[in-house]
């Protein structure tokens, strides 16, 4: 792993030693020396910059900084934290894009086996590939959720590129995707093809205004991601203050937080990455609201609560409800209050999706299912494992 990172700028080094005590950038592991890296044990979260921006459709051979962000970041108060935090630096783009995707999943990989969640800073989405094919070795199905205007499904058959890497993670070998879910699209940026494809293949996608209207429900969608993304340009341009952001309607800086934050809170969620960000040097607040969603989803990990000792019946009260010729069975978490719904027909032995026998979801999705209405993500699971 050591061999594919460089250490954190010297500008940045500078600009940490004159920040006041106890911000952040006090506290962080650095990687500060070529080929020395902090100690990893007991280490939780991993802070990653990757460079790589070739396969954006709007390549012009322009290079990537994180210095803005890291600077922010550092200049932040923790909260009361436990979790120790280390910065590995980046990963330099290699000869070929293909060389880059090999370093971001071998070090994200073994991140990951180390139980460390890599917190990654990255140039064009396509990358979100190669955070994704970290997972291959860990033996399960995945669900993987991008907070996007876009979904970036793109022809699977084309060139991967920053609006198509979805079609690669769909039908690259191995398959290890169970769930696709996009948060906050926008219509008018999607092809009626794409639109089609995510129902034809029972993803999720909730719209823009349906999570701005009501931000909960992002909350049992992270519950059951193990990776996220998010791409810059799902934020409205005026929050970021950069004049070549994609959209001026888009989350704002708060929503963005929240959605964050449910992210680290999720006991499930193993990677989180941002992608699609620019230098930002001249545009502070843009960087600032960057370090502050990375913020929140160290906020939210410090935060996490276990609730899915599912063996143990003691911790849930269990709801059964009749609708037609099924019985939905609800779990509710006596610790946090959470709901789950059972899903039996996914129990296929030596089959990855096993654990997703239970799926996350809302309190108000238990009182829709008494007024005998079946909750979609439900029933999308279900056609999944019968097609």
């Amino acid at each position: 792993m050591i061999e594919f990172l460089s250490p954190v700028s010297k500008s940045v080094i500078a600009h940490r030693e004159v920040l006041p005590s106890g911000v952040l950038g006090k506290q962080i592991l650095i990687h500060a020396e070529k080929g020395k890296i902090p100690d990893l044990k007991d280490v939780k979260i991993a802070i990653l910059g990757i460079k790589e921006n070739r396969n954006d459709v709007d390549y012009i051979g322009t290079s990537i900084s994180f210095e803005a962000y890291r600077q922010e970041l550092y200049s932040l108060y923790p909260g009361n934290w436990s979790h120790t935090i280390v910065d590995l630096g980046n990963i330099e783009n290699g000869e070929t894009v293909e060389d880059t995707y090999f370093a971001v999943k071998t070090v994200v990989a073994a991140l990951l086996e180390k139980n460390i969640i890599p917190l990654i800073l990255g140039g064009s989405q396509d990358l979100a590939y190669a955070q994704y094919r970290a997972y291959d070795n860990i033996g399960e199905m995945v669900n993987l959720v991008n907070v996007d205007n876009k979904f970036d499904l793109g022809d699977s058959e084309a060139n991967i590129s920053n609006h198509s890497y979805m079609g690669k993670v769909i039908v690259n070998e191995p398959y290890n995707l169970f769930n696709y879910c996009t948060l906050g699209y926008q219509s008018f940026f999607n092809p009626p093809g794409e639109i089609a494809l995510m129902e034809k293949l029972y993803f999720d996608a909730y719209r823009l205004g349906e999570v701005s209207a009501d931000i909960t429900l992002v909350e049992p969608v992270m519950r059951d991601a193990d990776l996220v993304t998010l791409d810059i340009n799902a934020i409205k341009s005026s929050e970021l203050s950069y004049n070549n952001a994609a959209s001026p309607n888009g989350f704002d800086g708060r929503e963005v937080c929240a959605i964050s934050r449910y992210a680290g809170i999720s006991n499930r969620v193993r990677s989180f990455g941002i992608y699609e960000l620019k230098s930002f040097s001249d545009a502070r607040s843009g960087a600032m609201l960057v370090a502050q969603v990375l913020w929140y989803f160290i906020e939210g990990i410090n935060f996490r609560v276990a609730d899915e000792d599912f063996d143990d019946e003691s911790q849930y009260t269990t709801y059964q409800v009749p609708i037609d010729d099924d019985v939905l069975v609800f779990k509710k978490s006596n610790k946090t209050g959470r709901w789950w719904i059972e899903m039996p027909f996914i129990l296929h032995e030596n089959n990855k999706s096993k654990r997703r026998t239970l799926l996350p979801c809302t309190y108000g999705e238990y009182l829709s299912a008494c007024n005998q209405e079946v909750p979609e993500r439900w029933f999308k699971a279900r056609r999944k494992n019968e097609v």
